[in-house]
C-alpha cells in the first residue's frame, strides 16, 4: 500500500515559518509522516495549502529554493 504523501521534491525549509517551501510541512511532521496512520495524514493534507499560502507564490518559493541551493554551492 503507498503511504499519502505531498511531498514533491523541492525540500528546502523556509527559516521565517519553519515549513517546507515544496510541501508546507513542519520538519516534526515529514520526520513523522511514515508512523502517522492515513487517516491523520489526510488529515493534514487540507491544511498545507494555506501554509504554503503563508510562504508566497509558488514562483516566489522557487525563487528561494534557488537561492538556498545557491548559498550550498
Amino acid at each position: 500500500m503507498e503511504i499519502t504523501s505531498p511531498c514533491i521534491k523541492l525540500c528546502v525549509m523556509d527559516e521565517r515559518f519553519g515549513l517546507c517551501l515544496g510541501c508546507g510541512r513542519t520538519l516534526d511532521e515529514i520526520a513523522s509522516w511514515g508512523a502517522l496512520g492515513e487517516p491523520a495524514r489526510r488529515a493534514l493534507l487540507p491544511v498545507l495549502p494555506e501554509r504554503l499560502a503563508q510562504l508566497g507564490t509558488r514562483k516566489g518559493r522557487v525563487r528561494a529554493l534557488a537561492g538556498a541551493l545557491k548559498a550550498a554551492e
